[in-house]
């Protein structure tokens, strides 16, 4: 399970962009050598978070199939490369699984106590849909998002048995 991320910086902080950059070399880069090692040693499933708030604008609820913005700019762009490096890479392997996470918040979070973006997911729900796609995912992607119009998790609660409100 990858679920490693390098966001030393809040949002709004002097060195944000400093910690997206170093965000986006580990997911191309050390993904990838997950990735290679994992095919090497002979392992089938790997699952893998990545972030559900890089899909291109259009209208209606973002699902699995929907593009992302390959058109970004910017810091942007590096973010949206990475999370596409990350998903390659892991779907190389038979059993490759991609979490797509909305923005976290809750205990150990930059936001403990509130909601801040869209599409939100609390850090509890989170790790119980990492859980459940130990013994229930299935090759691919699914949103790990709370019901907002942003993002559709509808696949995750019906393969998954995901549940947004859960919380420990």
């Amino acid at each position: 399970m990858h679920q490693l991320t390098d966001l030393p910086f809040a949002p709004g902080t002097p060195r944000y962009d400093e910690g997206l950059e170093r965000n986006a070399r580990l997911r191309i880069e050390g993904t990838r050598n997950l990735a290679n090692a994992a095919k090497a040693a002979g392992v089938r499933r790997m699952i893998t978070q990545s972030i559900a708030f890089v899909y291109a604008l259009g209208d209606g609820t973002r699902v699995e199939t929907d593009a992302l913005d390959v058109a970004a700019t910017g810091a942007r762009k590096r973010t949206v490369d990475g999370v596409i490096a990350l998903e390659q890479a892991t779907l190389e392997l038979p059993e490759g699984i991609v979490l797509r996470y909305g923005y976290l918040y809750g205990p150990g979070t930059w936001y403990p106590n509130e909601k801040r973006a869209k599409p939100a997911l609390h850090v509890d729900a989170a790790a119980q849909a990492a859980l459940l796609t130990v013994s229930k995912g299935k090759h691919g992607i699914y949103n790990i998002a709370e019901d907002d119009g942003v993002i559709s998790s509808e696949k995750a609660k019906h393969d998954l048995g995901f549940d947004a409100e859960f919380r420990i």
